[in-house]
């Protein structure tokens, strides 16, 4: 019995050549056998050097061919490459290989192909043995409560991969853990395999494949909006540090909530080095209350209304882009297949409804959190992973937040929400999208807020100043000579979270200017859509 390892590198033209020659041997010789081994080109060098190292032999080209020598029990005994194996075939059996070379390069691109399927193959069922590794962070809050039963309908990660949830948060919220955990077995969710909590820091992340970054329960008090944005560099650097150590390689960080959604992803990046190209910021709940507002003015559904696009900070200053706006299965004179769409500037005709109170709106939305809720907050979490995992709809423009590379004139190493599209496990930047560019102002105005609360929770800057454009100075010089009261909310800057619930502040301290970031910009922005 002569028996031969054939293994060699997928796109490799000589290992199909020498594939094809063995195979006829095998096929006619009642005593010859083969075995078949292929690499990946990335892993090809690599997994050649270990053979070599662990046989004793030098070797450097694809493919290796090498006898067991199964009747001896010994070693195996290298034969060498495809030269070799061909120069043995024609002294031992009388057989040579007249390949051409087209049909070498065909066979090898083929072969590539095989392995790459072969491999998707083992790694599904893989995960129907070892279950997706899903960690939620701050697992107490309502919007985990939210997210449990979508995650486990099989809508996120598909219908036929299962999940392990594991529920991480402090101490003192392990009773009400109990509670989620005991609802979610009643569930009987078939693809659920097991669900547990986690108290323990040192344990957090273990093998996690997804984590779930949500808002925080804030028991500490603070007094300055600098003290809390210098708040969220401990437990982020924590979170970090836990991800590289016990984290998969692969592991997908997603950030949601309504606080400081930027700040936090670029933060958890700065810690988590090695996974940071995997680390996003949701920003399709701020998409969704845009899309919503446009479907109340349109008489319409906000499901109907696409590419919307949300820049900047997604818990804070941003602009609402809608220059690429469309509405599908509008009612009105001009109808079409479900597939035909209209601008929708083209739509509303009410320009000041607009740039005012459209602006208005949605500004106050994003300044307080108010509605933006549990609910919102868990469905869009779950949309963007699902997109991530299986791609966003063709032709859909999805806004992302993700670590600036300069484009779009965005400054880099901040976390900007942009559009972006997801194909093949992975998202990309649509920097090919026509007419959206910027204005100077606009952008300032946006990454001023980002930069310098980065530099704050670094400790590199000690006092957090809101972009004021000469507009704005000129109306708060007007405001100085009118009385004002504490009181006034209005007045106070509330950026990225409701300071206002979350953060004790007593007289003596100075009110942030709310209409410092956003006021007199609101007409120019989004004249631009309109004009």
């Amino acid at each position: 019995m002569a028996k031969f390892v054939l293994a060699g590198r997928a796109d490799c033209p000589y290992y199909a050549k020498a594939e094809l020659l063995a195979d006829y041997l095998q096929k006619n010789l009642p005593d010859f056998r083969v075995h078949k081994i292929t690499q990946h080109p990335h892993v090809w060098e690599e997994w050649l050097k270990d053979l070599c190292e662990k046989n004793k032999w030098s070797h450097k080209k694809s493919p290796i061919i090498w006898r067991e020598l199964l009747d001896r029990g010994g070693e195996g005994l290298l034969l060498g490459g495809y030269n070799e194996f061909l120069e043995y075939a024609q002294l031992y059996y009388g057989v040579t290989s007249s390949m051409t070379t087209e049909l070498m390069k065909i066979i090898a691109q083929e072969n590539l192909e095989t392995h790459i399927e072969k491999k998707l193959e083992e790694e599904t069922k893989k995960d129907l043995i070892h279950p997706l590794q899903v960690w939620i962070t701050s697992a107490s809050v309502p919007a985990c409560y939210n997210l449990i039963p979508i995650l486990t309908s099989g809508e996120v990660f598909g219908m036929h991969t299962e999940i392990s949830l594991n529920l991480f948060d402090n101490k003192q919220a392990e009773e009400n853990l109990h509670v989620i955990v005991a609802e979610t077995q009643d569930l009987v969710a078939p693809l659920l395999r097991n669900i547990s909590i986690c108290t323990r820091v040192e344990d957090a992340f273990l093998q996690a494949h997804v984590i779930i970054i949500l808002d925080e329960n804030t028991d500490q008090e603070v007094y300055t909006l600098e003290d809390y944005i210098r708040s969220r560099l401990p437990l982020c650097r924590l979170y970090g540090y836990l991800i590289e150590k016990n984290a998969h390689d692969s592991v997908r960080v997603i950030v949601g909530g309504k606080t400081f959604v930027n700040l936090k992803t670029v933060l958890l990046m700065r810690y988590a080095p090695n996974v940071a190209h995997n680390i996003i910021a949701v920003a399709l709940g701020v998409e969704g209350q845009a899309r919503a507002a446009l479907a109340r003015k349109l008489r319409t559904t906000s499901s109907c209304i696409k590419n919307v696009i949300v820049w900047g900070n997604i818990s804070g200053n941003n602009y609402i882009d809608l220059r690429k706006a469309k509405v599908y299965r509008y009612e009105s004179a001009i109808w079409g297949p479900p597939n035909y769409s209209r601008p929708v500037l083209s739509l509303i005709f009410d320009s000041d409804w607009v740039n005012r109170q459209y602006v208005e709106t949605l500004k106050k939305l994003t300044a307080t959190g108010k509605q933006f809720g549990a609910i919102l907050s868990a469905h869009s979490i779950a949309t963007t992973l699902k997109y991530w995992y299986h791609g966003s709809p063709p032709g859909e423009i999805v806004s992302l937040g993700v670590l600036s590379e300069g484009q779009f004139g965005i400054p880099e190493g901040i976390v900007f929400s942009m559009p972006v599209k997801f194909e093949n496990g992975t998202w990309v930047v649509l920097t090919d999208l026509k007419d959206t560019e910027i204005s100077e102002q606009i952008m300032t105005r946006m990454t001023s807020d980002l930069i310098q609360e980065k530099l704050v929770a670094l400790g590199d800057l000690i006092s957090f100043q809101p972009y004021q454009s000469e507009t704005d100075i000129a109306k708060s010089d007007e405001k100085t000579s009118l009385p004002t009261t504490y009181n006034n909310q209005e007045n106070q800057r509330v950026s990225d979270v409701d300071l206002l619930d979350l953060i004790p502040q007593p007289i003596s301290e100075k009110p942030y200017s709310q209409e410092a970031i956003n006021d007199s910009e609101d007409k120019s922005v989004e004249e631009q859509q309109i004009n």
